[in-house]
């Protein structure tokens, strides 16, 4: 069991163990095995870009490389956004308790594409914020397992059976769509034109 997140409602600490749920407790899962013609269970390879030589499973890595070809080490590096600002780095969501404070809709968690799914259980005897989730109470908070420049959004939120549960996610990025201008409608076609404009399917 790895460490506990620990939240802070109403002035009480209550730590929580977390158990992630995978697609395949779900769905379950099919494991395909490839077999040679001796009976021996194939790997995986990649073929190189010329098209001749196979690469076994741990042959690769990546590098970094200045514009110049320089080897880089990733602590010369400074990540930015997109216009270029330095991203401040966050903290460990399991550094310190997390504040429940700010409370989520539905509908903010309905517009978030869900990554992970955890089952969340108390390792000690909170009331206060358990009965809080029983009342449809959604909260949400900033996630990070390891910490690094960029967070999650978390939601906190009890199942229908009563078993809480952490969502992490983030924002959908939704584009919609449309005509730009109004056609007009083509009027419609006649028994009597039709017949009229040389065309059958015997023509084509």
């Amino acid at each position: 069991m790895g460490k506990p997140l620990v939240f802070r409602f109403n002035g009480v600490e209550v730590p929580f163990a977390l158990e992630k749920v995978e697609r395949s407790d779900l769905y379950g899962y099919i494991e395909t095995e490839v077999l040679d013609e001796s009976g021996r269970r194939c790997q995986l390879a990649t073929l190189a870009g010329d098209g001749r030589t196979i690469i076994g499973k741990g042959g690769t890595a990546s590098a970094l490389l200045s514009p110049e070809g320089r080897w880089l080490d990733r602590s010369e590096l400074t990540p930015v956004d997109a216009a270029g600002t330095p991203l401040e780095p966050v903290n460990s969501s399991y550094a310190a308790p997390v504040l429940l404070e700010e409370v989520a809709s539905i509908e903010d968690l309905l517009s978030h594409n869900i990554k992970s799914v955890y089952r969340i259980s108390p390792e000690a005897t909170d009331p206060g914020l358990i009965d809080e989730l029983k009342k449809g109470t959604i909260f949400t908070f900033p996630y990070s397992f390891r910490g690094g420049f960029e967070a999650d959004t978390a939601f906190l939120l009890m199942s229908f059976e009563g078993s809480p549960f952490l969502l992490t996610g983030e924002p959908a990025k939704l584009e919609f769509v449309g005509f730009s201008e109004t056609a007009a409608a083509a009027p419609e076609t006649t028994e009597e034109a039709a017949e009229d404009d040389g065309m059958d399917f015997g023509m084509m």
